[in-house]
């Protein structure tokens, strides 16, 4: 049985994109990661929705999709080096 990684909210500041997870996890990821993101203004960034029941993000204005598993797994390996 596989358990799918949920997104609840999304939140910014200067440095990360922080993705809380359904089952209270919150998954932290450096902006500079995400040129796309980074280059966006406040009301574009808000603009989000989960997609995929949850396991994605798209921010349909920019035209940018986000696997919140892939970046489960950078953090990870992140924390690991």
């Amino acid at each position: 049985m596989s358990i799918l990684i949920k997104g609840k909210t999304v939140h910014f500041d200067d440095r990360y994109l922080h993705v809380e997870l359904n089952d209270g996890r919150v998954i932290l990821t450096p902006m500079s990661w995400y040129k796309e993101l980074q280059a966006a203004t406040f009301t574009q960034l808000t603009n989000y929705q989960f997609i995929c029941q949850g396991t994605g993000i798209e921010w349909p204005e920019l035209d940018y999709y986000l696997n919140i598993e892939s970046m489960l797994l950078s953090q990870i390996k992140e924390q690991a080096a």
